[in-house]
């Protein structure tokens, strides 16, 4: 009983230790994002366990954006891959030449136009096991001040490598 005690203890510190190490979500993640109206490249920093700040360099008809966004991030489902999460930032971009919102049925941008405004985003985030890739799916709704106010939800589907 005495040398089953200590054996005991050890196996329990291993598989603590184990669920701990499985349990690890990464700090930085760089890749791709596509979305309603921006397509690009997407960084994602944790400051802390459950803080990120994620920034999208996005490209879109005759223009360019980049948000960044304050994000918070929750186990969901108890399932220790799969992360929800929720935040705010803002973007800047400009456009180029005429362009028409989708869902308009007029020009709502003429000439070169400056983009400015209000963003939140709301999404899941799962890391596949043992491999350094992360999937996202969110929706981010924004408002346009700048050539606006305008109005916009659009989806987002991303992909990470994870470091």
């Amino acid at each position: 009983m005495k040398k089953l005690l200590p054996c005991l203890i050890v196996f329990n510190l291993f598989l603590f230790a184990a669920q701990s190490v499985s349990a690890q979500t990464y700090q930085t993640a760089f890749g791709l994002k596509f979305g309603g109206y921006e397509n690009g490249i997407s960084a994602k920093y944790f400051s802390t366990k459950d803080i990120s700040l994620e920034g999208v360099l996005g490209f879109r008809s005759h223009g360019i954006v980049f948000t960044g966004l304050y994000e918070i991030n929750q186990t969901a489902f108890d399932l220790a891959e799969l992360k929800f999460y929720y935040g705010a930032g803002a973007h800047i971009g400009s456009i180029s030449s005429s362009y028409q919102r989708i869902g308009s049925s007029s020009q709502d941008y003429n000439g070169n136009s400056l983009l400015l405004g209000a963003d939140a985003v709301v999404g899941l985030e799962y890391v596949i096991p043992k491999s350094p890739i992360a999937i996202s799916l969110d929706l981010n709704p924004r408002i346009e001040l700048a050539s606006g106010p305008f109005f916009d939800l659009a989806p987002g589907l991303g992909i990470k490598y994870t470091l």
